[in-house]
């Protein structure tokens, strides 16, 4: 490395430009499913997991409570999911998926293969992509802020 300083050595500018890259890439795909890229990461999470409260839901996809409750009244808005108030915590606000949205995940089973031919990867390519961004993440978040 010649240059310490050369924008095109840095990794936080290859992830930003890879995140805004990718997440454009999603659009076109995720377009037909009704879905922007944020709703399909909630609706991956509640696929996966099944209801969660909006702070656990928030906890999955790293993003706070306020910033989830918007994205999920859309998604109560286009009858995927319903919200409801916990019966053991008042505070606390349940998502759940509607049948719409349970069925929704049959169509989206065709978003990754779709995204893998779109980027030219294989399986294996996107399990040590992954890995590498994962150590990342990891790394970043335990220095202090």
């Amino acid at each position: 490395m010649d240059d310490p300083l050369a924008l095109e050595e840095q990794v936080c500018f290859a992830l930003a430009v890879a995140s805004r890259s990718v997440v454009a890439s999603y659009r076109a795909v995720l377009e037909p499913l009704g879905l922007t890229h944020p709703q399909y990461l909630a609706m991956l999470a509640l696929w996966q997991h099944g209801p969660l409260s909006v702070k656990a839901l928030g906890e999955r996809l790293h993003l706070e409570p306020a910033t989830v409750s918007p994205l999920v009244k859309r998604l109560e808005q286009a009858d995927l999911v319903t919200r409801t108030r916990s019966s053991s915590d008042e505070r606390s606000i349940e998502v759940a998926l509607t049948p719409g949205g349970k069925a929704l995940r049959r169509k989206a089973l065709k978003v990754p293969p779709e995204m893998l031919a779109r980027f030219g990867m294989s399986v294996d390519d996107l399990h040590a992509t992954n890995a590498v961004l994962h150590r990342i993440i990891a790394a970043a978040q335990a220095v202090p802020a």
